[in-house]
């Protein structure tokens, strides 16, 4: 099973809880609707990873996102992660009215940093930012979310236990795009002006992965 790490010890999620269009401009940019009610979709643990790839069967697309661990129902840390996107897949099954996941979870699709315990922390004063290759390409606040951590947690309750090591991925901002080989991702989670996280990865082709192994 595949693990997160929060200070020295390993987290296996049983299952990554995502949503989607939960800011305002990413629905903009990519000319989705304004849902009516909270978008939200699963990844396995056999999607979670510490690895960037750059290609999946196709190109891929990055989504940066505020992630958060569960723990006995609650968030518990909070970390970075990467949802990664068959784009054109998804615009095929989206236009047919399909179920999205063959272009969001698949193996290696949920790339995250480390997690950070949030005792001493408010959750409302949470930002990020993403350098690709030293340009900021995302930025984005709690305050910007549609529907805050919060209400997530509410309404994930509805229908499903939350496990610990569940991980909750809260969306992704403007800013969304392909990735190349060879791309430095520079990603920092901060509250307010203090840096809590700065995670880098290097995207490579999936062989690049195997190589290492």
């Amino acid at each position: 099973m595949n693990t997160v790490r929060l200070g020295n010890h390993k987290w296996t999620p049983g299952k990554v809880l995502c949503v989607g269009r939960n800011y305002l401009e990413h629905i903009q940019e990519l000319n989705n609707a304004v849902p009516e009610a909270m978008v939200v979709f699963h990844k396995p643990n056999s999607s979670v990873t510490n690895q960037l790839v750059s290609f999946h069967q196709e190109p891929l697309h990055y989504e940066a996102e505020i992630s958060f661990l569960i723990k006995d129902g609650l968030f518990h840390a909070v970390g970075l992660g990467l949802d990664l996107t068959k784009r054109s897949l998804q615009s095929q099954l989206k236009k047919q009215g399909l179920p999205w996941e063959r272009a969001k979870s698949f193996d290696g699709s949920a790339v995250f940093s480390r997690f950070v315990s949030l005792k001493g922390l408010d959750i409302n004063t949470l930002s990020f930012e993403l350098f690709i290759n030293c340009v900021r390409v995302q930025y984005g606040t709690v305050a910007q979310m549609i529907y805050s951590p919060e209400t997530i947690l509410d309404e994930l309750k509805t229908y499903t236990t939350l496990c610990d090591g569940d991980i909750v991925m809260t969306g992704t901002p403007k800013g969304v795009g392909m990735i190349q080989d060879g791309d430095i991702f520079l990603a920092r989670l901060k509250s307010d002006e203090k840096t809590l996280i700065e995670t880098e990865w290097v995207a490579s082709p999936p062989e690049a992965q195997y190589r290492l192994l």
